[in-house]
């Protein structure tokens, strides 16, 4: 199956590792000295409608990708979980 960039753009991705949905496609990184895809950009999450920025962008490597279907990309993430508590979720960490 042939796939142009635009068509990969907005896709579902899956993680195969637990079944949950990780977001959309919404940018590839390019190595411009092999011409080949490196890696897939999810956009993070809004926080607080978007007043307060957005989460960390998620990206995924090329390698780790399994199946380029015709509605998803299924990938295989582990998710690295290194974020430190913060008060109520929402506030700056001026507490430590």
């Amino acid at each position: 199956m042939n796939c142009k960039v635009s068509d990969l753009k907005y896709k579902n991705v899956i993680n195969i590792v637990d079944g949950s949905m990780i977001g959309s496609v919404n940018d590839i990184e390019i190595d411009t000295c092999d011409a080949k895809i490196t890696a897939i950009i999810i956009y993070g999450k809004f926080r607080c409608f978007g007043l307060l920025g957005r989460e960390e962008d998620i990206v995924i490597p090329w390698c780790d990708i399994e199946i380029i279907g015709k509605d998803a990309v299924l990938v295989r993430y582990k998710k690295i979980d290194d974020k430190k508590p913060r008060m109520f979720g929402f506030l700056p960490q001026f507490f430590k």
